[in-house]
């Protein structure tokens, strides 16, 4: 019995240091942006500007293409397996 309640005061006692943690960091992160609003605000224009050839970089070539030879599916010759039966040529 004194197992259990040895582990619910360490439970309780990590759950205080993670919420003392949680608000030194808000309170941290609030004055970080208050403090250097100025540069984050003069800055953000370039940040997007830059993502953008940063993103066609990254993800030019990802939009569902499997095939990497040239071809596509329309111009692809049929295979046997795609040919009715009956139209064989």
């Amino acid at each position: 019995m004194d197992t259990v309640q040895e582990s619910h005061a360490v439970e309780r006692q990590h759950s205080r240091s993670r919420l003392v943690l949680i608000g030194f960091l808000a309170v941290a992160a609030f004055f970080l942006f208050s403090e250097h609003r100025a540069h984050f605000l003069g800055i953000l224009p370039y940040l997007l500007l830059l993502a953008c050839p940063l993103m066609h970089f990254f993800h030019h070539g990802h939009h569902g293409h499997k095939n990497s030879g040239g071809t596509t599916p329309e111009t692809a010759a049929p295979n046997e397996a795609s040919v009715p039966p009956g139209e064989k040529s």
